[in-house]
């Protein structure tokens, strides 16, 4: 716009400079008796008047000239205001950079992480049960404590929510998978205070002779100490529960899983618009959670999920009869698949609860008042 002003100006100077010397000539052809004085006369006049327009030009041209340049200055400031106004592209480099940071080290191959090779498949139901209580009790988790307490290496756990399918008091201790299916309880556990200790939704795992669950009325892990019957707690931030197109699980807001290096927390936040977040649990006092990853799968279109290898794995609803492993996200190189495409046969509609036991290599399902196991298969 501005080159075009001076061009403009430019010719308009031209032009003037050239009507001059036109008149001149033009004068002295019609007026050839004039004298030349007068002629001289008259082209001063032209020239001193062609003098003042260009005087008034020449002006014009470097208000133009700076106008030009404040307009330049002003786009520069525009574009830099637009980039602080507009900080993702910054925020969006500092969270990758936090992000790769707390990834475990990648140099940790994965037959190091994980001897038994990657999950493959799943192949079962190897266990189907109602256990102690046939149909009573539709929600609850089971399964074994992958670092037992001496003595304890063959023992399995189961808890379910009796009250309102909300909340329990108890955990109950079976000596084999045999004395589970017949319901013949060897030990059962309560808290000194059930109700400030309460157990609260499905989504409960043992770990090290510890429970860790969902503390009563809070958004916080609860660990149960089984031997000294002491409970440490550790405050998190969640909102959102697992879902299907049919409906939610209720006070799923937290999942927890366990696998050959410890306890794990899944979660998610408003800040992470509802997408999966996943902590791992550091052991010893006090409670506390350790490295963080953030994911892109959204919860609500989770069912539930499960740890393997320091994986993490999570499954969606396809129907009564099936549900599918479809997403995994690896901690040690942060890569995310959306293809898994592995499929568990479910013997009732609804899988409450989903954890990986690193002792015998199977998945521990509840699905409505019962039981379920699955192998899993590596190559």
């Amino acid at each position: 716009m501005n080159s075009v002003c001076c061009n403009m100006l430019l010719l308009n100077v031209f032009f003037l400079i050239y009507s001059i010397f036109r008149n001149s000539f033009a004068f002295l052809i019609f007026f050839p008796n004039q004298s030349m004085s007068q002629i001289s006369l008259k082209k001063h006049c032209d020239v001193c008047c062609a003098v003042l327009q260009l005087k008034e030009l020449n002006a014009e041209m470097n208000e133009l000239e700076n106008l030009s340049h404040l307009m330049l200055m002003s786009k520069k400031m525009r574009e830099k205001c637009y980039k602080l106004q507009d900080p993702i592209p910054i925020t969006r480099r500092i969270i990758n950079h936090i992000y790769m940071v707390s990834l475990s080290p990648i140099h940790i191959s994965p037959a190091e992480r994980c001897p038994q090779g990657q999950l493959l498949n799943i192949t079962g139901p190897r266990v189907y049960t109602a256990g102690e209580y046939p149909g009573s009790y539709a929600y609850g988790a089971w399964g074994r404590d992958p670092k037992p307490a001496a003595g304890k290496e063959n023992w399995y756990w189961l808890v379910i929510l009796t009250s309102s399918n909300i909340y329990s008091n108890y955990v109950r201790l079976y000596s084999s998978l045999s004395a589970l299916i017949v319901g013949v309880s060897n030990v059962q556990i309560h808290s000194s205070n059930p109700t400030t200790n309460t157990i609260q939704g499905p989504n409960v795992v043992m770990y090290g002779d510890n429970l860790y669950y969902n503390c009563y009325n809070q958004d916080a892990v609860c660990r149960f100490n089984l031997t000294t019957k002491t409970v440490t707690t550790l405050q998190y931030n969640s909102k959102g529960n697992f879902c299907h197109l049919e409906e939610c699980y209720p006070y799923t807001d937290l999942d927890l899983a366990t696998d050959e290096s410890g306890v794990w927390v899944i979660y998610t936040t408003k800040q992470d618009f509802g997408n999966l977040v996943l902590s791992k649990m550091e052991e010893g006092e006090p409670l506390a959670l350790g490295q963080t990853w953030r994911t892109s799968v959204y919860k609500q279109g989770v069912t539930n999920t499960f740890m393997v290898c320091g994986v993490l794995y999570a499954t969606r609803f396809i129907s009564k009869e099936l549900e599918e492993i479809f997403y995994s996200f690896d901690t040690a190189t942060g890569v995310e698949r959306f293809n898994i495409g592995v499929f568990i046969h479910k013997m009732s509609t609804n899988i409450y609860s989903l954890n990986y036991s690193p002792v015998d290599h199977m998945l521990h399902a509840y699905c409505d008042s019962h039981m379920v196991s699955y192998k899993v298969l590596f190559g």
